[in-house]
């Protein structure tokens, strides 16, 4: 579902595994083939989109509603998970941060999370086809499609990839509007760019820190050369302006209170300094520092959205 822009660097299982608190048994494996770093966030955002679009008051607001789009939406976003590690199973192998996943150790085989990531995949679909609507159904579908048979091969043929992944990766937000309300309007298009523009700094950060890794295995998320600098800042700066504007619109459009509006500017002023900083420095420091920010932002920012929405 979500792109790796989407809290690709938390893998909790991963530090767990390094500290011995969790001894890779075959469950571990296929619970560490979802990805579920990545859902949780993914969740966050779908949740945010389905309470902005639900209609009802918080006295009959549809909780049955919201955990039948969360299931689908994460069966999905798992499904999609699986079928990317194994389309990326030999890229996988030469980067280290990725050598010790389930299918690069051979902990699971590649024809049982063939079959695991179809039949998540399916069955998440048809799961918000029959709890929601059609609607958010298609919307998962055509988000795995994107994630899976755009993004994923273009990793290897361009830096735009990112433009490309964070396509797929800010649709959550519209599945779970989508879901309360069985449409998509300005508002939903609006968290929609909130998202979409929050994952450029994101995987910056992360293809800074790993960007011999990438280039071990191929990947072609950075330009080579002296432009890699120019790109990795532009690419930064320009998106961070982009959102702290943006993330501004629903206080200006008088559908979210001063509690939202001086929640973005404090959030979104924090963010732009660690993104501006990376964008200067480029180092590895400055990159870490942006992408804990980011992971600390866009939880925030769509908390003081929907507690403060009108």
């Amino acid at each position: 579902m979500a792109t790796e822009p989407i809290l690709a660097a938390l893998d909790i299982t991963a530090v767990r595994r390094r500290h011995g608190l969790v001894r890779p048994g075959v469950l571990s494996s296929y619970w560490s083939l979802t990805k579920p770093e990545v859902n949780f966030l993914i969740t966050i955002t779908a949740a945010a989109g389905f309470w902005m679009g639900a209609p009802a008051s918080f006295a009959h607001f549809p909780w049955a509603s919201l955990l039948h789009t969360l299931v689908g939406t994460v069966l999905v976003a798992s499904g999609a998970a699986t079928l990317n590690q194994l389309i990326e199973l030999r890229f996988d192998a030469q980067m280290r941060r990725t050598a010790r996943r389930p299918l690069v150790s051979r902990r699971i085989g590649q024809t049982h999370a063939l079959w695991f990531g179809i039949s998540l995949s399916v069955i998440g679909a048809i799961y918000l086809a029959v709890t929601t609507n059609a609607l958010a159904s298609l919307l998962s579908v055509l988000t795995l499609l994107g994630y899976l048979f755009l993004y994923t091969p273009l990793k290897r043929k361009t830096p735009l990839c990112t433009l490309i992944g964070t396509l797929p990766g800010a649709t959550p937000p519209l599945i779970g509007w989508a879901a309360a309300c069985g449409r998509l309007d300005g508002n939903a298009w609006l968290l929609f760019a909130i998202v979409f523009l929050w994952q450029f700094p994101h995987f910056m950060a992360i293809a800074w820190m790993y960007r011999e890794d990438y280039a071990r295995a191929g990947y072609v998320v950075l330009p080579e050369g002296k432009s890699k600098d120019r790109f990795a800042a532009w690419q930064t700066s320009l998106p961070s302006l982009a959102l702290f504007a943006v993330a501004l619109v629903p206080a200006i459009r008088g559908e979210s209170g001063i509690v939202y509006f001086a929640g973005a500017l404090v959030l979104g002023g924090v963010f732009l300094f660690y993104s501006a900083r990376f964008a200067f420095q480029l180092s590895n420091a400055s990159a870490r520092q942006l992408l804990f920010a980011s992971i600390l932002y866009l939880p925030l920012l769509l908390a003081f959205f929907a507690l403060d929405k009108k």
